[in-house]
């Protein structure tokens, strides 16, 4: 496999087509589809391409159908509204088969005003024999809790992150990347017998929708915590949302996401429980 750091930063560097649209490489990954996180990344650059000097303020992306990983990804811009402080974009992931991805996007410069949070505080840094391998993020990760074990737990995740020196105009993008790998591990923590690792065996899944807002200015070369949990595993379906912190507290982007999960032999209801309930398992 490709170094997976420098192969990524190449990823978002898109490439400027006549028209204003854009075009993205592929990762270079031994897997059987486009991973949604280098879309997610990908939308995130070409709409702040699109918009010098604002940042971008939330994407909500669809995933229609899956991508190939032969061929280059093209995005078409659609400005809706572009205001002093405010853009609002439409952007669509195309290959040859058709629309990929897409992704309606808020745009926002900086503004100074009132500053307030309420959120639970955060805890230091786990220590370096807490790193965990995920794959497909290629930077430090470290968390206490295991995607890939089987037994049962509350369907909840702390990683913290750090990646490589980065530029700041990248952070939302590395950032959006990164969100898209653990919901449904984290949702499935909550089934007996089952982690992310039996994807393809005990279940199949793909990404519906993924929704980031980002509050604040910030880089990924720092410490980063994903603080996200899966409220719901039901018809076919997962859901989990997640907060984005600073080392020192300070919450700097939201995301959720929605995925379809279809176990192959089990249904949902005779696999998951209340965590919450009393009682034997």
């Amino acid at each position: 496999m490709t170094d997976l750091w420098p192969d990524l930063l190449a990823c978002l560097g898109l490439r400027v087509l006549p028209g204003g649209s854009f075009e993205g490489r592929n990762q270079r990954l031994e897997y059987h589809r486009l991973f949604g996180g280098q879309l997610l990344g990908q939308f995130v650059r070409a709409a702040s391409l699109s918009c010098p000097g604002k940042a971008v303020k939330s994407v909500h992306v669809l995933f229609p159908r899956a991508g190939r990983r032969e061929e280059p990804v093209r995005y078409e811009v659609e400005r809706h509204h572009e205001g002093s402080a405010f853009a609002t974009l439409a952007i669509e992931a195309r290959q040859a088969a058709g629309v990929i991805a897409t992704a309606a996007v808020s745009m926002h410069v900086h503004e100074e005003g009132m500053s307030q949070q309420a959120i639970s505080p955060v805890r230091s840094v786990l220590g370096a024999e807490h790193q965990v391998r995920l794959g497909l993020i290629p930077w430090d990760t470290r968390s206490v809790t295991d995607l890939d074990a089987r037994d049962r737990g509350a369907p909840e995740l702390e990683l913290w992150m750090r990646t490589p020196p980065a530029e700041p105009e990248l952070a939302a993008a590395l950032t959006a990347y990164a969100t898209d790998l653990t919901v449904i591990g984290t949702a499935l923590r909550a089934v007996d017998g089952v982690s992310q690792r039996d994807a393809g065996t005990a279940f199949t899944s793909a990404v519906t929708s993924h929704t980031l807002w980002f509050h604040r200015p910030f880089r990924t070369d720092d410490w980063l915590l994903l603080r996200q949990h899966s409220p719901l595993l039901a018809h076919g379906r997962c859901f989990g949302r997640g907060d984005v912190l600073t080392g020192d507290g300070i919450l700097v982007a939201s995301y959720a996401q929605e995925a379809m999960v279809r176990f192959a032999t089990l249904r949902s209801r005779d696999l998951v429980r209340d965590v919450t309930a009393p009682g034997p398992r």
